[in-house]
């Protein structure tokens, strides 16, 4: 068994619905959803609104918890490990949370390397990552608490049924 990683992210929504993700590098990365690590020992909501703020220049405020994702070997949701990396991926476990924009604008520059753009939940791009389309998915369905195991090195999509997330515990 790895070290688990403790991670949060944010479903951040604008007026018109649509969703904010970030692609990192370049090439052909994926988009994923702002966020980052949790520091001990801040709660998952401070790190979400640091990290948020951090990476895209955006002050939220944090509506609800969609849920926890959690990212392993062997799991449908979780990220290929990159080319060339001998070790296994950490095990990970992500705080999703919905949530809204405060002000119109940025209040500070988004992150080198983050090109930030707005999508359409319904349209979003291919190379969107397995967790994030998951989480937009459970997110817009108006779901809170879901629990989901997500693997860090998916079958190809002709071979994985779409992953159903799990009853939440509380409503």
């Amino acid at each position: 068994m790895s070290t688990l990683t403790w991670a949060v992210a944010a479903v951040v929504s604008d007026e018109a619905g649509r969703v904010l993700l970030c692609r990192h590098g370049r090439g052909e990365r994926r988009y994923a959803l702002p966020g980052g690590r949790l520091r001990r020992p801040e709660s998952p909501v401070d790190a979400a609104v640091r990290d948020i703020r951090a990476e895209t220049g955006h002050e939220i405020e944090v509506v609800d918890l969609v849920g926890l994702y959690h990212l392993a070997e062997g799991l449908p949701c979780a990220p290929s490990a990159p080319p060339g990396r001998a070790a296994p991926l950490p095990d990970v476990l992500v705080h999703v949370f919905r949530a809204r924009l405060r002000g119109d604008r940025p209040v500070g520059d988004a992150a080198d390397g983050c090109r930030l753009s707005w999508h359409d939940p319904a349209d979003l791009p291919a190379a969107v990552t397995p967790t994030t389309r998951a989480a937009i998915g459970d997110a817009t369905a108006g779901r809170s608490g879901v629990l989901r195991d997500c693997p860090s090195n998916p079958r190809p999509p002709e071979q994985r049924a779409d992953p159903t997330p799990q009853e939440p515990a509380h409503h």
